[in-house]
Formats: C-alpha cells, structure tokens, sequence
C-alpha cells in the first residue's frame, strides 16, 4: 500500500492510521510483538537519511504525529515495549540532527522515539524484513514521495469485521490515492470547479461568467523524479452535537440532480470506496455553501433516509430500513451463535440463601435463553442446566449472594415516670344561739319573745355548756373542708348560759409523690429480617347482642417489633414499632379496666452499641382551686379564715430508648 505524498499534518495522521489498520493482520503471522527495542541505527547520504529501529519482535507504533512547535520533531510511540539502546543517538545529516528514545509512561508502558527533523525533510516508513523486527524512518529533501510499505493484510477466517464509523474509514483511507471514479449520467451536467486555495464547488446550473472561476493555468511540469508538491489542502473543523466533522470544505448548487452521482462525488473527495445498494434512486435540490465533505454526505443521506456502513475504506450506501433489517439479522446470529453449544447441569447446595429466593434472581441476571432453574426444597438446593459460559455466571453470582448475613440485638428501655403535688387549707365555722325563757333570755316582747340562730350545711359536735351541764349541737355556717385532709384543729365556745355557742375547726392537707416504671424488652434477628417480641395479659370483654353472649380479647402488652437493616458503613437502619399499653383497674367501667397506651412508630439509623431516643410523651397539669365565703374573705387579715385553697400539680412523662448492636461472629 502507497501513501502518496500529503501535506505535513495529513502526513503524520495518515501514517498513525494505516500502520495500526494493517498491523494487526501482519502481527497474526508473525512471531510475536516486539517487547524490548534492541538497537537504533543511522544511515545517511546526501539526499536520504535513513533511521532503523530494530526490535524482538514485530515492531508497530501505535501513534505516530509531528510537533507543532519547533524545532520540528517526529514521534513515534511504542506501547508494551521497553528499550536496550542510548538516550540520545547523534545523526548530524542535513535532513536528521539527533535521535532521543525513552520511557514515556510506565502504565501503561509506552517508550517514545524523538527524531529532530529538518524543514525540508519529508518522510515515509517503511518495514525492512518481513518479520517485522525492523522498522526504517527514511527521510528525504522535498519533492519525492511520502508512503507507507507494510505487507499486505492477510484473509481472516472467521466473522465479519464489525462496521466502523465514517471518521475510521477516513483514517484508514487517508493515504490512499484519490481513484478517479466516473459519475453515472445524471439528468443535468454537473460542473466542478477546483480551484486552489478554495473549497470545490459542485453546480448544474449555468453560472454568470464573471462568477465562473476557471482553474489556474498548468505550471511547467519538473523532471520526474521531483514532481511539484501539490497545493496545500485546506481543511476546517465545524462542532456540532453529534460530532466533529474536518473533511474539506465543498460547496455544492444543484437542482434535479442525480442522487448516486452526487454521493459519488462526495465521496470520491474523501478517497474512499462507495458501493450502493440498489434500492438507492432519485434526484435532489441542495445549495450548501462551504460545508465539510462528510458533513455534506451525512446531511444528504438523512434528507433521503439513507444510511451508511463503512468497512474499511469501503463505504455501503443503503436505505435505512435496510441497514435496520441488516442490523437485526446481525444481532440474531449473534444471539444464535452465543446461544449454540452443548447444555450442561450442575448443581448447587446453599448454605445461608434460600433457594426459592435466589432462583428469580439467577433466571433474570445470569441464565440465557435456553437455561433452566429447578428447586429441591428439601437440601435447598438449585438445580441448573444452561451452557457452561453461563454456568460459571451464575457460579460466582451465587457465590456472592450465598453468605451468612450478619445479627443485630436490639434493646428498647421504656421510661414513665410521674410526679404529683397536692395542697389543700379549708376552714369550718359552726355558731348556735338562742333566746328563750329557759336560758333567761327573752326579748321582753310579745313578738318576738324567744327566737334562735343557727348554721346550716351541717352539724359538728357542740361544746359542752358547763353551767346547764346540756349537751347541744352546733350547725355549721361556714362549710369548707379539706376532703381527706391528713391534719385538722378544732376550737368550741360557749356562753355560760347556753344562750350562744362557737365552733371553728381548720384542716389542711398536703401531698407529693413520685414515681418511675421501667419496661427493657430486648431482641435478637438477622440483617432484614422482620422480629417481634411482646409480654403482657389479655382483657375479656364481654358483649350482648340479641340475646348472645361474645367475649372478646383487648391485648395489653409490651410488644418491640423491629426489621434492622445493616450498612456499608456499619450502622443500622431499623423500622421500629414499640407498643406500651397497660390496664388501669382503678378506673373499671363495668368492671372492665380502661387500657393505658404508648406507642412509637418510626425508622432511624443509629450506629453501633449507641443509643439514641425514638420518642418521647411528656405531660404536666396543674390546677389551683380557691372556695370562699362572699364578703367576709374580703376582710383584711381574717379573710383567710373564711376560705379553702387548694392546688394540685402533676405531671407525666414517657422516654423511649433504642439500643442496636451488631453481633460479631
């Protein structure tokens, strides 16, 4: 193969992709990859300078550019393969000053070769023997050609290559000389106009004659042997979302013309090979204007719902419905070859999985088409036939699924305490008075002549009259006692004669109390596994309805229900439920107690052995109550003595603790 002769920077893209596109079928007949680089040897003349590189295998670079800084060097980058030869290797020849070799990466492993150029120097590689142990850099002065000599690629035996992208088949075509291929009739002449400097312009139509730009009269031809460099081609880059296209600019004026003919052209500009399908027909109207080639072809393909495989250098033209059918039959013989060969079985016992949990899991993730998943419950056993490749997929899957799932032990503390404060000072009053003739004391009136005075909420014991020695009972007027009052003083009064009797009695109590239940239910369960635990008694409730007797059952436990789940980073997630209901018999209604209930539903990730609070209740209530007499509590100083205050204060509060651990085994 014959790179013909490029400018500098299609130099060096050219020779980076034709040497890896035909290293590959060389290096399958050869002996093996150069791994050391044995030698560099320098051979000059006036007009040639030649650099062999020898090595101990078949010696490829897998990179091969030019620097754009000066002083101009050319290199060459060899992976997996080390050197045995000087740093630098002097040249000294007009066209090659020096040669510079060293490691440029240790992984992967790439040794780079420098080579100090001159600016009038061209340049092509060439193999010196047919293992491919040794590999020439001849330099030349300007003018003689530039190529590529690598052996010809060897027929493989097997599948097909796979398609490629537009960008490799430039690549690989970039240094194949343009074939003039000649364009099919189309319905209109068409016209192109290569002019130097400029990008080629495609048109059928008939342009003014001063917009028609002729091409540039034919230089002298040189002697042979030095033919004229060729002028530069220009290339441009344009962005877009999908790719970056850098053919040569065209511009392209066409109406009614010849789809196939139009394609060819554009191709024909890249170098390349173009073979149509024969379903590909038809004429087009397009006017682009400076647009890259390729940029161009792929515009014009999508506007006619055609696609592109290229193989090679080789690009197929087809509609899309066909490539797509193309496509399909390609992955179904993909698909059938994967799914061809010889059906095994194999066994596999569990030890912590279940069986019947893992056989989803392995059908979906590991076993193809033709493979099969039987249970025997009994030794918990998978039973698989499918081919061996998938076999061994299914082998480490389970292998990393079958493993002993780590305990968590969680604890729960359930604290109520309570605390209650009562305070109460009340005050009785009890007055009898009379006026009658039998004490002496009348009122010397016909009306009234005798009358009494009394209280009348109640009755106390009366003093004693230690004059009449009678007995008498006084009635209270002021009433206000200390219900289960824990202190109490009484004072009595009396006339001498009986006439008038006074009785005062002063009660107070005061009350304080505290106290503290503690629940601890405590569990143990595996990584995800849903536990509970619970302690308690249950109420029977009894129901008549027409004339029939149904007992139910109220539960009142202590129940800890809890799934932990078990982290990377060794903490513990839990979904928690904690229960707290107790009977309360001193407030039975129909002799059935009312339930008292705390509950906590929550998730949370705690760390291990710490302890953090899911929940916590507190309530507090406080009352102050004030009885008075109207009008006499408003006497100063001894208006407390007709009134009864009371206060009352309590309080109650619920803290719940969560407590996970890990269990090591």
């Amino acid at each position: 193969m014959t790179l013909q002769r490029l400018p500098r920077f299609a130099t060096v893209l050219a020779l980076a992709a034709v040497l890896a596109a035909h290293s590959a079928p060389a290096a399958a007949g050869s002996a093996g990859a150069a791994r050391v680089i044995e030698a560099v040897h320098a051979t000059r003349t006036d007009a040639r300078t030649t650099i062999t590189l020898r090595a101990d295998g078949q010696l490829t670079p897998v990179n091969v550019e030019e620097t754009t800084e000066r002083p101009r060097r050319l290199v060459l980058d060899f992976a997996n393969v080390t050197a045995k030869v000087p740093a630098r290797t002097p040249v000294d020849s007009p066209l090659v000053s020096q040669v510079r070799v060293a490691l440029n990466s240790r992984e992967p492993l790439v040794t780079r070769v420098v080579i100090e150029v001159s600016e009038r120097a061209t340049y092509h590689i060439e193999r010196v023997n047919d293992a491919g142990s040794e590999l020439a850099v001849i330099f030349e002065l300007a003018g003689a050609s530039s190529r590529v000599l690598l052996p010809p690629a060897e027929p493989s035996v097997g599948d097909p290559e796979p398609p490629i992208s537009l960008e490799q088949a430039l690549a690989n075509g970039a240094g194949v000389a343009a074939r003039a291929t000649p364009p099919a009739p189309a319905a209109a002449p068409v016209r192109m106009v290569p002019v130097a400097g400029n990008p080629l312009r495609i048109s059928n139509r008939t342009p003014a004659a001063a917009a028609v730009q002729e091409p540039p009269p034919t230089p002298p031809q040189l002697p042979a042997q030095q033919p004229p460099p060729p002028p530069p081609v220009q290339t441009r880059g344009i962005q877009t979302e999908e790719r970056q296209y850098v053919g040569r600019p065209v511009s392209i004026d066409l109406e009614n013309g010849d789809l196939r003919t139009l394609i060819r052209l554009l191709v024909n500009e890249g170098g390349l090979n173009v073979v149509f399908d024969p379903s590909v027909q038809g004429t087009v109207d397009i006017v682009l204007n400076e647009i890259p080639w390729d940029q161009a072809l792929e515009t014009i393909l999508r506007a006619n719902k055609l696609g592109y495989v290229a193989e090679g250098t080789i690009i197929r033209i087809a509609p899309l419905s066909v490539l797509a059918e193309e496509e399909a039959e390609r992955r179904k013989l993909a698909e059938a070859r994967a799914l061809a060969g010889d059906l095994r079985v194999q066994t596999f016992a569990l030890s912590y999985a279940r069986a019947q949990d893992l056989q989803p899991l392995l059908t979906r993730s590991a076993l193809s088409a033709r493979g099969q998943i039987q249970v025997d419950q009994r030794t918990n056993t998978l039973i698989i036939t499918d081919l061996p490749d998938r076999l061994q997929t299914a082998a480490n899957l389970i292998t990393g699924l079958d493993r002993p799932e780590p305990q968590v032990e969680v604890e729960a503390r359930i604290v109520q305490t309570t605390r209650d404060f009562a305070r109460a000072i009340g005050i009785q009053w009890g007055l009898n008075g009379r006026m009658t003739p039998d004490v002496g004391n009348t009122t010397n009136l016909a009306f009234p002549n005798r009358g009494t005075l009394g209280g009348r909420t109640g009755a106390v014991n009366a003093p004693t009259d230690p004059r009449a020695n009678i007995n008498e009972t006084t009635g209270t007027a002021v009433n206000l006692p200390v219900q289960g009052a824990t202190s109490a003083i009484g004072l009595a009064l009396g006339a001498v004669n009986g006439a008038f009797n006074l009785d005062v009695a002063l009660s107070a109590l005061e009350r304080s109390g505290k106290g503290r239940v503690l629940s601890t239910p405590r569990l143990t369960t595996q990584n995800n596994v849903q536990a509970r635990v619970q302690q308690g008694i249950q109420i029977p409730i009894q129901t008549i309805t027409n004339n029939t007797v149904t007992v139910t059952f109220k539960d009142a436990v202590l129940m800890l229900q809890v799934t932990p789940q078990i982290t990377a980073a060794g903490t513990v997630i839990m979904q928690l439920s904690v229960t707290n209901m107790t009977a309360d018999f001193s407030r039975e209604v129909n002799g059935i107690p009312p339930i008292d209930t705390q509950e906590a539903h929550t998730q949370v990730q705690v760390e291990d052995g710490a302890t953090t609070v899911i929940g916590g209740i507190f309530v507090s209530r406080e009352q102050a109550q004030s009885d008075k007499t109207p009008l006499l509590h408003r006497i100063p100083l001894l208006g407390w003595l007709f009134r009864r205050d009371s206060v009352q204060d309590e309080s109650r509060e619920l803290l719940i603790f969560i407590t996970p651990r890990i269990l090591k085994s």
